[in-house]
Formats: C-alpha cells, sequence, structure tokens
C-alpha cells in the first residue's frame, strides 16, 4: 500500500469532512458525492501544498 505523509492524511481527512457536510465541489463546480473522489481531491491538494503524495500506479 501506498505510503502518505501526515500533511496529506490530514488534508485527505478536511476533505472528507467537507463532503460530508455537503460543501464539497469538483472542478466543474458539481457537489462531490463519491468517497473516492473526494479523496483524489484531497490528495491533490496536498500535492500542490508539497506534501509527499505517490505517483499513481499504471497498470
Amino acid at each position: 500500500m501506498a505510503k502518505y505523509s501526515k500533511k496529506a492524511g490530514e488534508k485527505v481527512a478536511e476533505v472528507m469532512h467537507e463532503m460530508k457536510e455537503g460543501k464539497l465541489k469538483s472542478g466543474s463546480g458539481d457537489k462531490v458525492t463519491s468517497k473516492k473522489q473526494a479523496i483524489a481531491i484531497g490528495l491533490s491538494e496536498a500535492k500542490k501544498e508539497g506534501a509527499k503524495v505517490p505517483k499513481k500506479k499504471k497498470d
């Protein structure tokens, strides 16, 4: 399993909280309801902030 930094984990937790409150929006402005999409958004934001996030595996 991929190892994420503490900062990345905190960012994902923050984004998941937003999703559960119904405040998380995707890039197109639609409300996010999928856990997978929320996690992807959290990791993306953490990566932009400089957190250690492994690259996506290619199958």
